[in-house]
């Protein structure tokens, strides 16, 4: 192995482990000489400086974190905007698959051949300690001839023979499908058929044949799954299925070849080097690392601050004027469950400010499933980081490629139309990261760090309803009654209000039934 791919260098990234001078213990005092050992975050750190140094060639850093204002400089006839971040920042086509086979997600890598989605995934399956070769191996290829039976395995012949049930049928499973890391290569080329065998797969954690069942879940460490296709538009053999396509948790496109870097492709060329063959043994994680990993990422805290902005970008999207008769059926999934165009609803608004409701911008709003996984990769930005808990900027650079695919942009909304915003219409991580941003200043604008009376009404009635007595209880309703008569009087609704309107009534009905029974205990 050359020494050009076995060094390891420390990652340039503050890490909560190195804040003040490391306290000895006396065991440390008398312990065997040795290296030291590396924290689990600083190793994850050293991977990705490694990946992206060393073994693909990535000079692109689009995740930025800035300490202080950056500098801008305006480019060209279309004003195109290069920023120089002044924190580490970080490439997505790397970072966010490696976080992936941290939390154990599932990650689609988009872009043309030949740019590295492959490979990428490839270095996931080593770092978990498989060989090049066996991961290699373990590659699954859609094609549009791939059987359920050439994903999954076959029955053995000698007992479709003899058999006299299925249950006497023993399947020879497939060995890729209790590999830690599992990748599946244009998967927009494998029937439908076949992809809901893998659906099960990747949403249950188990395979079925001929009444046979099979984990797919590694005996020790973590699972995870990489996907690449050529677009995620729809393009490809076979449509994917919208089962399928909803459980990738993350999507990150893959980075173009920059030119400058052509030295290290004649290198590599000339000493037939792959990348995956020499990750240096120091970058290999366990299983109990692995397990590690995941739990101390899990661990980090969302500190209130940042839960209530998250709180409140969500609550634009889901509410829609005229999307049904019945105040808690105005919502887009109303609308589209019954056949509708969200985007015809949305027009027929007249009335609404649609540059001031961000949720006009969208044809749907977000699932749980979302909003869960955009909270682990939050708290795996910041654990990677070295931060002590979720900040605002982890949520920032995480939103876009967790939503990617999950809220959908509404074409014909105005924003869409006009100059160089017409550019967002295809650059969805772009306009993402916008209506966060959009969100934020709203927020900012209305002062809910300091004036929330839905919050405060919330936290008031978590604190429990025991011992509460009836003259309270109707005092308390009479303070939501009058904040719902408050939102009626602006005239217009948004998704904020809605959201605000739909907890109101809950409270009311709860403080409503408590009053019944302190009645009916009388």
């Amino acid at each position: 192995m050359s020494d050009r791919w076995r060094k390891v260098s420390v990652s340039p990234t503050s890490s909560a482990h190195l804040d003040g001078p490391e306290r000895l213990t006396t065991d440390d005092l008398f312990a065997a000489p040795g290296a030291p050992e590396v924290p689990l975050d600083e190793k994850l750190r050293q991977a990705y400086y490694w990946i992206v140094n060393r073994a693909v060639i990535s000079p692109y850093y689009d995740l930025e974190f800035s300490a202080r204002r950056p500098q801008t400089f305006t480019l060209g006839d279309a004003s195109a905007s290069l920023t120089l971040p002044t924190d580490a920042s970080f490439s997505s086509n790397v970072l966010v698959p490696l976080l992936t086979f941290a939390v154990g997600g599932k990650c689609l890598m988009i872009g043309g051949p030949g740019r590295g989605k492959t490979t990428v995934a490839v270095l996931m399956g080593v770092l978990a300690g498989s060989s090049a070769d066996d991961v290699r191996r373990s590659v699954q290829q859609g094609q549009p001839q791939l059987t359920v039976s050439d994903l999954v395995g076959i029955p053995l012949p000698r007992d479709l023979v003899n058999a006299a049930s299925l249950a006497e049928i023993s399947i020879a499973w497939r060995q890729w499908l209790t590999r830690p890391v599992k990748i599946v290569d244009e998967y927009n080329r494998i029937p439908t058929k076949t992809q809901s065998a893998l659906l099960t797969m990747v949403a249950e954690g188990y395979v079925e044949s001929h009444d046979q069942m099979h984990k797919t879940n590694p005996d020790r460490g973590v699972e995870s799954w990489f996907f690449t296709a050529n677009d995620d538009a729809g393009g490809g053999t076979f449509p994917v299925i919208q089962a399928l396509r909803d459980r990738m948790d993350v999507t990150v496109q893959a980075a173009g070849f920059n030119s400058r870097f052509l030295d290290e492709l004649v290198t590599r060329v000339e000493a037939g080097e792959k990348p995956e063959e020499h990750v240096p043994a120091e970058l290999v994680f366990t299983a109990d690392e692995q397990n590690a990993i995941r739990a101390a990422i899990r661990a980090v805290p969302v500190p209130p601050a940042v839960r209530r902005r998250l709180e409140f970008f969500l609550s634009h999207f889901e509410f829609v004027q005229h999307g049904g008769r019945r105040f808690e059926y105005r919502t887009k999934d109303t609308v589209t469950t019954s056949g509708g165009r969200v985007a015809e609803v949305i027009e027929e608004n007249s009335g609404a400010d649609l540059v001031a409701d961000l949720g006009a911008q969208t044809l749907n709003g977000l699932s749980v499933r979302a909003l869960q996984t955009l909270v682990l990769y939050a708290k795996a930005m910041a654990w990677f980081r070295g931060a002590s808990e979720v900040t605002v900027a982890d949520v920032a650079a995480m939103l876009p490629f967790v939503l990617r695919g999950k809220l959908l942009p509404n074409l014909s909304h105005p924003r869409f139309e006009v100059g160089s915003e017409h550019e967002l219409a295809s650059d969805v991580v772009s306009w993402l990261q916008d209506v966060f941003a959009q969100s934020c200043a709203q927020y900012d604008a209305l002062g809910r760090d300091e004036d929330d009376p839905v919050r405060a009404l919330l936290t008031q009635f978590e604190a429990g309803l025991d011992g509460l007595s009836t003259v309270e209880v109707s005092r308390r309703l009479t303070k939501i009654e009058s904040r719902v008569r408050a939102i009626a009087a602006t005239r217009k609704l948004y998704g904020r209000d809605f959201d605000d309107l739909t907890a109101l009534k809950y409270l009311h009905q709860r403080y409503t039934a408590y009053a019944q029974w302190l009645a009916e205990r009388r």
